[in-house]
């Protein structure tokens, strides 16, 4: 078993990429402690995986003061932490002239704030245990799209703090990586596109373009990617921001070959 022995921290996961990543950590040996909103999806999942396998801590990313809370709520859970997977985030679509400030706050508050200050809550503990941080973050985080302004901007910034911490915790032995996921088909995910139009079964109508590989990235790919990253196999790399994604992000062009309705001359 790949993270025997470890416990870990997961922010966001009774639903998502989140929860399919508390399901492989225990298979793979590791106790977690699960987090969320939701009191009753929170306790459920805790059941099914064994109470001797996973708590549960209810709490508001949103608010300063709980992260503070959540950190020693899940060191007193098991004893110990040795890794944070930094995983929730608020995901609100909205262009510029629909983000005004208070609705910039939330998501900084959720995506980038609330990181940071579980870093730096449980950083003596993360350096008694030389600990990790896997810290989720998206492709957007490059440049993003235009009705996700002020997520994009979030994860920006979770990028860059994933650079710096890593660079200032080296010589305590605490690594800080991230992964920037692209598009991935979670249930809220399915949900959302319906509510776009797209029709029931949309993922099995995507263009060659967007899904080369031929589906989309699945919930379960990245939670076994997270695997070597939460556990001791990565270690000693740090500073790593690594894109999981089914094309090339930087000098990508989009491959139309075979649709000719959408095949462009860029020789010209």
């Amino acid at each position: 078993m790949r993270l025997q022995d470890q416990v870990i921290l997961i922010t966001g996961s009774t639903t998502g990429i989140g929860e399919h990543m508390a399901r492989r950590f225990v298979k793979e040996g590791a106790k977690v402690i699960l987090h969320g909103r939701d009191a009753a999806r929170g306790e459920a999942l805790r059941k099914e995986l064994g109470e001797a396998n996973a708590a549960f801590c209810q709490g508001n990313l949103a608010d300063a003061e709980y992260p503070a809370k959540l950190a020693a709520d899940a060191i007193a859970a098991f004893g110990k932490v040795d890794a944070l997977v930094n995983n929730a985030a608020l995901t609100t679509r909205a262009k510029i002239a629909e983000t005004d400030a208070a609705a910039f706050d939330r998501i900084i508050a959720v995506n980038a704030r609330a990181p940071m200050l579980l870093i730096r809550a449980l950083l003596p503990e993360l350096k008694k245990n030389q600990g990790v941080v896997l810290n989720i973050g998206s492709v957007l985080a490059h440049c993003g799209q235009a009705n996700l302004l002020a997520y994009s901007m979030s994860k920006g910034a979770l990028m860059t703090m994933t650079r710096n911490l890593a660079d200032a915790l080296g010589l305590d032995r605490v690594r800080v990586n991230q992964l920037n996921v692209g598009w991935t088909l979670t249930d809220n995910e399915y949900q959302v596109k319906l509510g776009d139009g797209l029709g029931e079964g949309w993922p099995e109508r995507l263009p060659a373009y967007a899904v080369p590989m031929g589906r989309l990235l699945y919930p379960e790919d990245i939670a076994a990617a997270a695997v070597y990253w939460v556990g001791r196999e990565s270690f000693p790399v740090t500073g790593t921001v690594a894109e999981l994604e089914q094309y090339p992000l930087i000098g990508r062009y989009t491959n139309h070959e075979g649709d000719p309705l959408k095949q462009q001359d860029h020789a010209k």
